[in-house]
C-alpha cells in the first residue's frame, strides 16, 4: 500500500470516529438507561485523559524537539492565550458550536502533524492517529449532546454533519505530508501551539464537566484514556 494511501486511511478512521462518538450519544438520548450517569461521565473523561496522553507522549516531546527554547515558549503561551480568546468569544455568542469548535481545534493540527510524521520517516504518526481516534470519539459524543440540547438541529442533521467532518482529516493529513514536512519549525509551532489549546480546553471543559458528586468513575475514565496512550507509545518504542 502507498504511503499516503496509508496515511489517508489513517486519518480518515481517525475522523470516522467524531460521527461513531455521536452515534453513540444518540443512542443514549433515545435510551437513557443504556450507559447510566456514571458510565456517561466516563466517556467525558476518557476523552480528556486521551487529549492529554496526545500532547504528553507526541505533540510537546516532538514538537520542543524542532525549536529552541524561546520559540517554544511563545508558541505554547500563544496557543492558550488563542483557545482563551476563542472560547470568550463562543462564551459571549452563547452557541452550542463550542463543542464542535473544540473538537476541530485539536482534530486539524494532529491530523496534518500526522501526515508531516510520515513524510519525514517519523514512528510518531501511527500513535497519533490512535489517539485522534480514542479522543475522537468521546469528543464526538460530547458534541453531539451539546448539539441536540442546545441547537434547532435535527439527530439525522448532525450526523450528516459530522460525518462530513471527518473528511477534513485526510484533507489536513495530505497537506502535512505534501506542503508542510519539509518545514520542520514550522511544524513544531503547530504541535505546541495546539498542544496548549488542548490542555485548555481540556481543564475548561472536560474535567469539570466530567466531575460527579463521590463517585470515582469519571477520575478513573481520564487514567484509562492515557493508558491506552502510553501503551501505545511504549509499543512504538519497543518496549
Amino acid at each position: 500500500m502507498a504511503t499516503i494511501t496509508y496515511i489517508l486511511l489513517l486519518s480518515l478512521l481517525a475522523g470516522a470516529a467524531m460521527p461513531a462518538g455521536a452515534l453513540l450519544a444518540r443512542l443514549d438520548v433515545v435510551h437513557p438507561a443504556l450507559l447510566g450517569t456514571s458510565w456517561r461521565h466516563f466517556i467525558v473523561a476518557f476523552g480528556g485523559g486521551a487529549l492529554i496522553s496526545a500532547v504528553a507522549l507526541v505533540l510537546i516531546p516532538d514538537g520542543a524537539s524542532k525549536l529552541s527554547l524561546l520559540p517554544a515558549a511563545l508558541c505554547f503561551a500563544a496557543g492558550g492565550a488563542c483557545f482563551y480568546l476563542l472560547d470568550a468569544y463562543l462564551s459571549k455568542l452563547d452557541s452550542a458550536m463550542g463543542q464542535l469548535v473544540a473538537m476541530l481545534s485539536d482534530f486539524i493540527p494532529e491530523a496534518i502533524a500526522l501526515g508531516a510524521a510520515f513524510a519525514v520517516g517519523e514512528s510518531t504518526g501511527l500513535l497519533l492517529a490512535l489517539l485522534m481516534v480514542l479522543q475522537n470519539l468521546p469528543e464526538g459524543f460530547n458534541a453531539f449532546e451539546e448539539l441536540s440540547s442546545r441547537s434547532q438541529l435535527s439527530s439525522n442533521k448532525i450526523l450528516w454533519a459530522f460525518s462530513c467532518l471527518a473528511l477534513v482529516g485526510p484533507i489536513s493529513a495530505a497537506t502535512g505530508y505534501y506542503l508542510l514536512a519539509q518545514y520542520e519549525a514550522l511544524m513544531g509551532a503547530l504541535m505546541l501551539f495546539a498542544s496548549a489549546g488542548i490542555l485548555y480546553l481540556v481543564f475548561q471543559d472536560i474535567a469539570p464537566g466530567s466531575k460527579l458528586e463521590s463517585r470515582g468513575m469519571p477520575a478513573l475514565g481520564a487514567v484509562a484514556g492515557f493508558l491506552l496512550g502510553l501503551i501505545g507509545n511504549m509499543m512504538l518504542q519497543g518496549a
